[in-house]
């Protein structure tokens, strides 16, 4: 007679806890998301609520708008199905990928090689420099060269490309790392830190909103654009991956994307589809 050997109640439950979460995880990395999305009639776009000129919430209206906003609705109706907003930031967008939150991240994602450990990037559709914004009556930060002097202190928000950047190149200055965008303005206005490091979009709600900001360029010298902003999606899913794509060669093609560039106020950041060679 073949005697069974009974697993602990803790082993079994555990076992079938492991089967459950692989079993959720293959879903949530499955090529077959395409279809998941026409099945479902539904595009959920995980978005960051702050993000001025790409994925901002207006104070007043409650509404959201943006380059990202727009063109979110545009690839929802090119799918032919509905579109559900879901929120997230920086520092979190990467797990609600890998938890199925959400479908994809649309709101100009900086592509990093840290990052793209985790999650695969489409083509990407905007470019831009890097950016300083201190206080008009700073009596020592005129010019990008006064930033990385001894003493000074350059706050950058955490999970951002600004981050890693400056924490490779900064020699002489300090860095003070914040969680909310609005840290930043608070550090710079209250005398904590001389600068706060931006990117083009929410340069030009600097220029527009804060009387008390100085916009700091960089030199002319610099001439390469650092941040290349993509669309972001979870691992394994190569099928989605190569819709992304099409939708973001199909703008570029068609006009959409500068139209939606120039409507705010980001038309010089555009990337442009480069014509293959003849």
């Amino acid at each position: 007679m073949q005697v069974k050997a009974l697993l602990p109640l803790s082993w079994v439950a555990l076992t079938t806890l492991l089967c459950t979460s692989l079993g959720l995880n293959a879903q949530t990395n499955s090529p077959d998301r395409l279809n998941r999305i026409m099945q479902s009639q539904t595009l959920r776009v995980c978005i960051w609520p702050d993000y001025f000129s790409i994925s901002a919430r207006h104070p007043k209206t409650g509404r959201l708008e943006g380059i990202d906003i727009e063109l979110a609705h545009e690839f929802a109706r090119d799918l032919d199905v509905e579109l559900e907003f879901v929120e997230t930031h920086f520092g979190r967008f990467m797990d609600d990928l890998e938890a199925d939150a959400c479908d994809i991240g649309m709101f100009s994602i900086a592509i990093t090689d840290a990052r793209a450990q985790r999650i695969d990037y489409s083509e990407p559709y905007l470019a831009s420099q890097m950016y300083a914004v201190s206080t008009r009556t700073h009596p020592g930060i005129q010019q990008w060269s006064d930033i990385d002097q001894p003493g000074a202190i350059v706050c950058v928000q955490e999970g951002t490309y600004m981050e890693s950047q400056m924490r490779s190149s900064l020699q002489h200055a300090d860095m003070m790392v914040v969680k909310d965008p609005r840290e930043r303005e608070q550090a710079v206005m209250s005398g904590m830190a001389d600068v706060f490091i931006t990117d083009y979009p929410y340069s030009r709600k600097v220029l527009r909103f804060y009387d008390w900001a100085r916009l700091i360029e960089p030199p002319a010298s610099m001439t390469e654009r650092p941040f290349r902003y993509a669309y972001a999606v979870a691992k394994g899913q190569p099928q989605w991956l190569a819709r992304v794509n099409r939708f973001v060669s199909d703008i570029k093609q068609d006009g959409r994307l500068r139209k939606a560039a120039e409507a705010n106020d980001l038309g010089p950041i555009v990337l442009e589809e480069v014509a293959p060679p003849h």
